[in-house]
């Protein structure tokens, strides 16, 4: 996250979480300088893309997803994950805010 820092990014965190439960994993991650937002109405998934409707039973579940999004508020690169598993990877999108300026 250093790196995206130092690139003039700003890392933001989203999830359909209440901000309790957000606060409480950035904590047991270790992630203080990461700002998270809660999406506990799951507009903003939805509105993305990045939403299951249905996963395994659990209604209403967001998608792992990375976007890069300019300073125009442009959405530069996306990847959003259909299995719930696997990860984006973080260095192609890295590469992709360095590219967007």
């Amino acid at each position: 996250m250093e790196e995206i820092h130092q690139a003039g990014g700003e890392v933001i965190g989203i999830s359909v979480d209440n901000p309790f439960a957000q606060a409480k994993w950035a904590e047991l991650e270790n992630f203080p300088n990461v700002l998270l937002l809660s999406d506990i109405g799951k507009e903003t998934a939805q509105a993305y893309d990045a939403f299951y409707p249905d996963l395994i039973g659990l209604k209403g579940i967001a998608k792992r997803a990375a976007f890069v999004i300019d300073k125009e508020g442009k959405v530069v690169h996306q990847e959003i994950m259909e299995n719930a598993r696997e990860i984006p990877d973080l260095d192609v999108a890295i590469t992709k805010m360095k590219a967007s300026g």
